[in-house]
């Protein structure tokens, strides 16, 4: 049996033969399924199966039929038993033999192995598969003696590689695997060899190498390396003269030139004889010199052009896929320029057998005709045999209903039962075919094939063809009707076809109908309807015109057309025949082509192409592109509206409309806004549809049912809308059911024995007609089974009476106008109204975690008690008292709130040591239940808080007097105050630190011993049992002894830092011992917090300010403390720590606000003895004073000499007393002449000068070298004085008036 599929939709095939008509199966698998069938050769492998020897060796066969056959081999002609082999087995469902040949010897399995499938209904012959392992064989072993050649003659060098199975593949590579270079003096010949037609000098090397690749197993064989030494006669005749002691054995010069010779093939002819179909190659290699160039061509005729080809250098000549016209002479030529010589090659074609004709499969009815028909050709002719189920036919069973006639079976009269499978064998000395074919008997009723109610379209005045594919043996007749059956469809205007297809040549609208197809054979009927649709044809009723557009301008081409509605539309443009540019400035829409800022290049022929499923149109039209003329100032204005507004392809949902733009005063249209109005509902007001890009002209408008509409157009480019079109012709929908439902439907009580079920109500636009109405209905949920419903009108809710307390309802609002009812509503789930909780929590305990947080835990209250909706439980806790009797009595009722059912809560931010009340409460959406019973629980001591207040008094030389106030929260029994206090220096560096500790019962203390004029900085806390509290620092001096002569160092003395606070107890539990301290960098404001919000803030506003000045706030994120900055001196402000919500406006919890202090504090004083500035200044100034010392000696020292001595006698200052013999001196000064002492100069009785308590020398004022000045007389006019000291010295500055001494205080003074 053989398939076909010539069309996508299985069909029915008649097959006329010689003697009569047979029966082809159809590929429909519902048809195979029941059918017998005998066995058919599905795959097999190949004739000549080469296999490789290291991996299992596998045959194929499988093969169909009904039923499945079975499977059986032979080898060598004789049947192969498969179980007597173990490692040979069977694929399941299929003969393909698989053979295990891992550890045996291949050779055992080679041979002729031939499948058969059997099945009840014949037996089917596979071809003879020859079987034979791949061989590498390797290279036997030799030895290559060098060759030395002389330069210019021809050489060959043999390959002779060992026969492999297939045989191998040749190349000529050298030791580093690179191949060598061939060219038309040097190549590979087919067999393998080398062939020099000349050799060279450089062709010397030692490492010509042939290689054999053996494809089947991928391996490569390797010859010796052969040496090749080329040389010229010069180094002949040396090495003959040395040989032989001659001196000229060969005449000088170089090779001698030849004539060409073919060193292959031989003699001036030869013969080739090649099979159709395979490949043609011959060959011819040429040696002389110069080096013969080689061509080829035909005796008598012309080479294939498609199938030839010149390989190595046009030494070889290659035809594929050989046919018997290829045979004949080949002529090849070798030529250089001393002669040419000819070889001619005699082609013959011979051809194994090749199929004309291959039997088919045939299906016959009982007592039908048939033939099996085998045609095959090759040279020489091949001989046709017959065999059927592997049987010759000559010693098959006789069966009269058939006739063998040569390559034809003759059938006649079949009978039930006569179905079997034929071979026919056709073959020569060159080869065999081997072709099974069947012949099925069969009668089965007809079946017709073509899908059920296919619908067949066709455009009007075309042809229409209507398939009837059917199977049934005998072959069933074919007629056809339409729509009432009242005649058979046989004559004009309709055509049946043999194979059941019905025609008609030109189609018109009223062919279109229900098509019944009958078929009929002696066992039975069968019939299918299909169905005709003809579609009026695409017509473009507006062509695109000639245009003649100025460079830089717009262009629109339009293509208006008509089309059969069912058919969906495409709208191409090409242009010149090819496609758009792709250039944004080309815009496609549904009906026009709108081409900007047009250019030269776009100058060509524009076509639109409207194309359906069925057919299309097209039409063309060509723009030219001109020079833009000088045109006046371009003035921009808004367009013109619309005009001539027309409504075409009008349905009951939708409309078009189509407009003409107006002008566009130079300004293009970018948008077209359409907009209606609605006569029946608001008259007179007009409304935005919708709105379209400015290149179209057309829009299809979607539209609600029960409208009466008129539209308008309006235009806008970049000056401003247009004026409005005038309107178009009134277009009204027809009323209908509402589509849709209202929205926003829900269902909930107000009262706790109500149900409101509310919804948005609907537009005139949604009522789709005339008397809209909602039906609204609703049903207890899990208890009724029925809706109860009631409609209502002009209404958004309704109100249930009577309904049990918060019970589920299901809810659901539909649409009803006077045409019907919308479609089916959603159902909604709501619930009636909620009571209040009748129930208080049981059960309940707390358990105190440490001194500021406790956990509550209460039992839940059931369900039915709750009466709404669980919205969780409410805490009230109040502090009733403190435990300590200092503290005051505080009754602040504070509320937590547990969202949904819990059972248990955390209480933070509790005070220490003290009694709290309270009790738990449900709550629903009506609101809260009856409260628990009070429960008390105690906090236990804690760390106290700051001391109200810690101040520094009585500041004297060596003491300070602290004072503060016990903690506003003692949070317990306080054992004691821890006072810290260490030394600050001028560089802000901290000293050892003290610590004195302090009992509870006192309020101050003095600090005795006490550097003088030092700087203090304290850190004071109260304790409780369960430890300290947080710190207050402050920082003070003690005072400067005015009676000390020995000067110290400036110390920035600050006033007493204390604050004055007051605290307002806290609105939230959340925050707690919230404090300030003033320092420096600003006020550090610290706190507690226990709760759970993350945006946290400090806020702060000067205090009695009538400005309305908002409160000034600072993010402070997980932070404890946090340092205001900027804060103004002698202002007081209050200060609070909020937390709030996401958005960051809800307050959700809230410190107590803290009032604090700014003192109005001098700046410390730096230390500018360290300062360059200062140093700088003071060097300056004591240079200028050395001047006009100078200038003062030099005045008084004109007439004599300065009695220096008697000056320094007058100093009563003790620091001015001479110095020690063991100090440095001065030597004695005199004039050069007289060789005098130095009048006024202190001489001592040991003729010394001692240096006073100044560490200067003369060097010091002196020039370089030390050395003194002197005037005129010999005198010296230096004046030298004491040197600063940086830490607590000054020396004494002299002059003529009376001794002023100047110390380090007075400087400062001074400065």
């Amino acid at each position: 049996m053989e398939r076909t599929r010539a069309r996508a939709t299985v069909f029915l095939m008649l097959f006329l033969g010689n003697l009569g008509n047979a029966l082809e199966v159809p590929l429909d698998p519902k048809v195979l399924e029941g059918l017998p069938q005998p066995p058919t050769i599905t795959h097999q492998s190949p004739k000549d199966y080469i296999i490789d020897p290291r991996e299992n060796i596998v045959i194929h066969c499988d093969a169909k039929g009904k039923p499945h056959p079975s499977f059986s081999w032979t080898r060598n002609g004789t049947h192969f038993d498969i179980d007597q082999d173990p490692k040979v087995t069977m694929r399941p469902h299929s003969g393909t033999l698989v053979a295990d040949i891992s550890g045996e010897k291949v050779e055992s399995y080679e041979g002729v192995y031939q499948c058969t499938a059997r099945n009840e209904h014949g037996t089917a012959v596979s071809n003879n598969i020859v079987i034979r392992q791949s061989r590498s064989p390797l290279w036997s072993k030799e030895r290559n003696e060098p060759i030395i050649v002389q330069e210019g003659v021809s050489l060959v060098l043999q390959c002779r590689p060992p026969a492999g199975l297939p045989p191998p593949i040749i190349f000529w590579m050298d030791i580093n695997f690179q191949r060598l270079p061939q060219s038309s003096r040097v190549s590979q010949a087919l067999n393998g060899d080398l062939y020099f037609s000349n050799v060279l000098k450089e062709d010397s090397r030692n490492d010509y190498i042939c290689y054999a690749r053996f494809p089947h197993t991928q391996t490569i064989q390797q010859k010796q390396p052969i040496t090749v030494t080329v040389l010229n006669l010069d180094a002949i005749n040396e090495t003959v003269a040395a040989l032989y002691n001659e001196t000229d054995f060969l005449s000088d010069g170089s090779a001698e030139e030849r004539r060409p010779t073919f060193l292959i093939p031989s003699g001036s002819s030869s013969s080739k004889m090649v099979l159709r179909g395979q490949v043609l190659e011959l060959e011819c290699i040429a040696e002389g010199l110069p080096t013969p160039e080689v061509s080829w061509s035909k005796v008598s005729g012309e080479f294939p052009a498609k199938r030839t080809s010149f390989l190595h250098f046009q030494k070889t000549l290659r035809i594929v896929d050989v046919s018997e016209a290829d045979a004949g002479e080949y002529r090849c030529t070798a030529r250089n320029r001393l002669a040419s010589v000819h070889h001619t090659i005699r082609v013959t074609v011979k051809a194994a057998p090749y199929w004309i004709s291959a039997p088919r499969n045939l299906v016959l009815a009982p007592r039908e005709r048939g033939n099996l028909i085998c045609r095959a050709s090759g040279t020489p002719k091949p001989t046709i045999t017959w065999a059927m189920n592997g049987i010759p036919i000559e010693n098959s069973p006789k069966d009269p209903s058939r006739k063998v006639e040569g390559d034809t079976i003759i059938f006649e009269e079949v009978q039930t039962g006569s179905s079997a499978v034929y071979q026919c064998h056709a073959s020569n000395e060159y080869g065999y075919l081997l072709s099974n074919a069947f012949v099925n008997v069969l009668s089965e009723t007809p079946r017709v094939l073509t899908p059920a109610n296919k619908v067949y379209q066709v455009i009007r005045n075309n042809h229409a063809l209507l398939d009837c594919s059917s199977f049934g043996s005998p072959i069933p007749k074919i007629t056809w009707f339409k729509d009432s059956r009242s005649s058979t469809l046989d004559g004009d205007p309709y055509v049946l076809h043999e194979n059941g297809t019905l025609e008609i040549h030109v189609a018109q609208a009223l062919n279109s109908g229900k098509y019944t197809c009958v078929a009929r054979n002696s066992l039975g009927i069968s019939e299918n309807h299909v169905y005709l649709e003809v579609k009026e044809p695409t017509r473009i009723l507006k062509q695109p015109e000639y245009k003649v557009v100025q460079r830089n301008r717009n262009v629109v081409f339009e293509c208006k057309v008509k089309h059969d509605p069912s058919l969906i539309p495409t709208m191409t443009w090409v242009k010149d025949n090819g496609e758009l540019p792709d250039d944004e400035r080309f815009v496609v829409d549904s009906d026009s082509l709108t081409i900007t800022d047009v250019t030269e290049n776009d100058a060509g022929t524009y076509t639109c192409i409207m194309v359906t499923t069925l057919d299309q149109d097209s039409a063309s039209a060509e723009l030219t592109v001109v020079e833009a003329a000088p045109t006046p100032a371009v003035v921009y204005e808004q367009p013109d509206p619309p005009t001539d507004l027309e409504l075409t392809d009008q349905k009951p949902r939708s409309v078009q409309l189509t407009w003409i733009p107006g002008d566009e005063h130079n300004s293009p249209i970018y948008i077209f806004l359409i907009q209606y109005a609605d006569s029946l509902h608001h008259h007179g007001h007009w409304h935005n549809l919708t709105m379209v890009p400015g290149a179209k002209t057309t829009a299809h408008l979607k539209l609600s049912p029960y409208v009466h509409y008129t539209f308008r157009v309006l235009a806008l480019n970049d000056v401003g809308l247009s004026n409005p079109s005038l309107p178009s012709r009134m277009y009204k929908t027809n009323p209908s059911a509402p589509d849709e439902n209202p929205s926003g439907v829900d269902g909930f009580g107000t009262e706790h024995d109500n149900l409101v079920i509310s919804w948005k109500p609907m537009s005139g636009h949604q009522a789709n007609g005339p008397g809209l109405q909602y039906k609204v209905m609703w049903r207890q949920k899990d208890v009724d089974k029925e809706w109860t419903s009631v409609t209502v009108a002009n209404v958004s809710k309704f109100m249930v009476s009577g309904t049990p307390t918060f019970t589920p309802y299901e809810v659901q609002v539909q649409a009803i106008n006077d045409y019907g009812i919308g479609p089916e509503p959603a159902v909604v789930t709501g619930h009636s109204g909620e009571d209040l909780p009748m129930q208080a929590p049981d059960n309940v305990q707390v358990l105190v975690l440490n001194s500021s947080l406790a956990e509550v835990h209460w039992e839940p209250v059931p369900p039915k008690t709750v009466r709404g909706r669980l919205k969780g439980y409410k805490v009230y806790y109040w502090r009733e008292r403190s435990l300590h009797k200092h503290n005051p009595h505080h009754v602040e009722q504070q509320v937590l709130t547990f969202s949904g059912n819990k059972s248990h809560g955390m209480l933070p931010g509790l005070q220490p040591y003290s009694l709290y009340l309270f009790n738990v409460r449900v709550f629903n959406g009506k609101g809260e239940g009856p409260a628990s019973s009070n429960q008390q629980f105690e906090t236990p001591e804690g760390v106290p808080g700051r001391p109200s207040f810690l101040r520094i008094t009585n500041p004297n030389l060596d003491s300070l007097t602290l004072e503060w106030g016990p903690p506003y929260d003692r949070n317990g029994r306080l054992t004691g105050y821890t006072l810290k206090y260490q030394t600050v220096n001028i560089s802000n560096e901290l000293g050892p630190v003290e610590e004195l500790a302090l009992p509870a019962n006192e309020t101050s203390v003095t600090l005795l011993n006490l550097k003088y004029s030092t700087r203090y900085k304290f850190y004071f806390n109260a304790k409780t049992g369960q430890g300290a509290g947080p710190v207050v620092t402050e920082e003070a001096a003690t005072i400067m002894d005015e009676g000390n002569t020995q000067p110290s160092p400036p110390v920035a003395r600050s006033p007493p830092t204390h604050l004055l606070f007051r605290k307002v107890h806290p609105a939230a539990p959340a925050f707690g011992n919230v404090s300030s301290s003033v320092g420096e960098d600003g006020t550090l404001i610290s706190w507690e917090y226990w709760g759970a919000e993350k945006n946290v803030y400090v806020e702060y506003i000067v205090e009695n300010d009538n400005s309305e000045e908002e409160w000034q706030k600072e993010y402070v994120n997980d932070s404890r403390a946090y340092v205001l900055k900027g804060l103004k001196e002698g202002l007081s402000y209050r200060v609070r720590v909020v937390a709030k919500g996401h958005n960051g406006q809800a307050v959700l919890h809230q410190s107590e606000e803290l009032l604090v202090v700014i003192p109005a504090m001098a700046a410390r004083q730096v230390d500018i003895a360290t300062q360059g500035w200062f140093i700088g200044l003071m060097c300056a100034i004591a240079l200028l004073i050395l001047v006009l010392l100078i200038i003062c000696f030099i005045q008084r020292n004109k007439g004599g000499k300065y009695p220096v001595k008697e000056k320094e006698d007058a100093h009563t200052d003790p620091e001015f007393q001479p110095m020690k013999e063991d100090d440095c001196t001065f030597g004695e000064y005199s004039d050069t002449e007289d060789h005098k002492p130095l009048k006024g100069s202190r001489t001592p009785s040991n003729g010394t000068v001692h240096r006073d308590n100044s560490d200067d020398s003369l060097v010091d004022y002196g020039g370089d070298g030390g050395d003194g000045q002197f005037n005129e007389d010999g005198s010296f006019i230096g004046q030298y004085s004491g040197k600063s000291s940086a830490r607590d010295t000054a020396g004494g500055h002299e002059s003529s008036e009376a001794p002023s001494p100047v110390n380090t205080s007075a400087m400062n003074s001074f400065v």
